[in-house]
This record gives structure tokens, C-alpha cells and sequence, in this order.
């Protein structure tokens, strides 16, 4: 098991926003992460990535909690988030050189991974641009080419498709695809549902702080039979019985 979220209570405050929450995401798997703005879906991630400490429960991540070996938990981390956080001072191909160093990267294999993944989202002759120079869109594929570059064992990613072009939302999918195969684990928030449903391989569906159900389509579909056949459906279904 890659990750292990169990009996979280957690958030900014001693008001807790997340409620007992428990989810993995294993080996070589997509998970979606389902949810209205305000069901805590950025809460969980903030815990899990470190920068919130849970009130109650325990985050794992191959054995490993933040607390027991903070550097050995993070560096199994690869994180892209919803809005990109890029160092205006330095060019794309110094961001490049900053998370070698910071994940401790064989210098001419992480060069040659960086030329394809640069290519791939066609910013291969970027490389001396700096940020100011970049769209949002062009901001994210650096966000991607930086996480993808670590070879991580777990990726998290926040609502990756905004403000991407459909040939990089393909480009990414692809890469995630890829990565799987090679036994990592990708934890995905996203409100693209159709996508969801097509490319995850299971779902943990957060509502007001809450896991409301989790599991494969086929499994959602079974639990709430009523509900309909897509992943969209059964989230407004869950969600309106939630309102009733």
C-alpha cells in the first residue's frame, strides 16, 4: 500500500474540517479525489503533502509518517498544484536544477528525463525564459515537467486540466498513464468528472468534510444503485440526499 489516510481529523483551526477521513491509494493506481469546492479535498491535500498536521489519525506513505523521518516522507512526494508557485528570479531551466537538487537526482538521467518531458509539453525552447514570460497554461506544464522529472512514488495532483490546452490535458494523461505502469500512485483532485471516470481507477467521493463512499465506478454504481450510471450522477445523488 502506497498511501494510508486513516482517522484523519484535521484543518486550519480547532474547528475541524476534515472528519474522520480514511482512504489509501495503492501501487500503481489513479484515485480520484471527488468534491465540491468546500468539501475539503485541498485540506486532505495539505495534510498529506505536510503542511497541515492532522488532530487525530495517521498519514503513511510506504510505511513511513512525516513524523517518524519528515525528509524520507516528502521526497516520495511529487506535488502539482491548482495554481502554479514558480520563483520569478529564476529561469525554467534553474526550477529544473532546484528539484534535482532538492530530490537528490542523478544529474545526466534527470537532464535526459527533463529534454522529453520538456518537449512533450513543447517548452524545450524555453528553457532560459522566466516566469513573467510564461501564460498560466505554459506556468502549469512547467508545474508538471518539474513533478514528473522526480520519478516520485506518489503524485498529487490539484485540478490539473485548468487552464491547460486539450493537447496537454492529453499529454498529461498520458504521462500519468505511463507512470502508473511503473508501479507509481497518483492521488488526482479534480472536477472534471467525465475525465475522472474515463482515466481513474478508483474514486473517494469527500463531501463537507466527510468520506461519503469510495471504490471503483462499478462499485459506486452498486452502492447507490438509484443514482445513475456515471460518476457525475452519483455525486449529485450523494449530494442531494446529503441536502434532503
Amino acid at each position: 500500500m502506497a498511501l494510508e489516510v486513516s482517522h484523519v481529523v484535521g484543518g486550519y483551526s480547532q474547528i475541524p474540517v476534515l472528519k474522520d477521513i480514511s482512504f489509501d491509494v495503492r501501487d500503481g493506481e489513479l484515485v480520484g479525489l471527488i468534491g465540491l469546492n468546500g468539501a475539503g479535498k485541498s485540506t486532505t491535500i495539505n495534510h498529506v503533502i505536510g503542511l497541515l498536521t492532522p488532530h487525530k489519525g495517521t498519514i503513511t506513505l510506504n510505511g513511513v509518517t512525516i513524523d517518524q523521518d519528515s525528509q524520507a516522507y516528502k521526497q516520495q512526494i511529487a506535488y502539482i498544484p491548482e495554481t502554479p508557485v514558480l520563483y520569478q528570479e529564476l529561469t525554467l531551466r534553474e526550477h529544473l536544477e532546484m528539484t534535482m537538487m532538492a530530490y537528490d537526482l542523478d544529474q545526466e538521467q534527470a537532464w535526459k528525463t527533463a529534454h522529453e518531458l520538456l518537449k512533450i509539453f513543447r517548452l524545450d525552447n524555453k528553457l532560459d525564459w522566466f516566469p513573467a514570460n510564461f501564460s498560466k497554461g505554459m506556468k502549469q506544464k512547467v508545474m508538471i515537467v518539474c513533478a514528473f522529472l522526480t520519478q516520485a512514488k506518489l503524485y498529487i495532483i490539484d485540478e490539473p486540466f485548468l487552464g491547460l490546452d486539450p493537447l496537454a490535458v492529453n499529454d498529461l494523461l498520458n504521462l500519468i498513464e505511463q507512470r502508473k505502469k511503473t508501479g507509481a500512485s497518483i492521488l488526482m483532485s479534480t472536477h472534471v468528472l467525465d475525465t475522472a471516470q474515463r482515466y481513474c481507477d478508483r474514486f473517494v467521493l469527500l463531501h463537507d468534510g466527510q468520506v461519503k463512499t469510495e471504490g471503483t465506478l462499478s462499485e459506486l454504481q452498486a452502492a447507490l444503485p438509484e443514482a445513475g450510471e456515471s460518476l457525475n450522477d452519483i455525486y449529485l445523488s450523494m449530494t442531494k440526499v446529503d441536502r434532503a
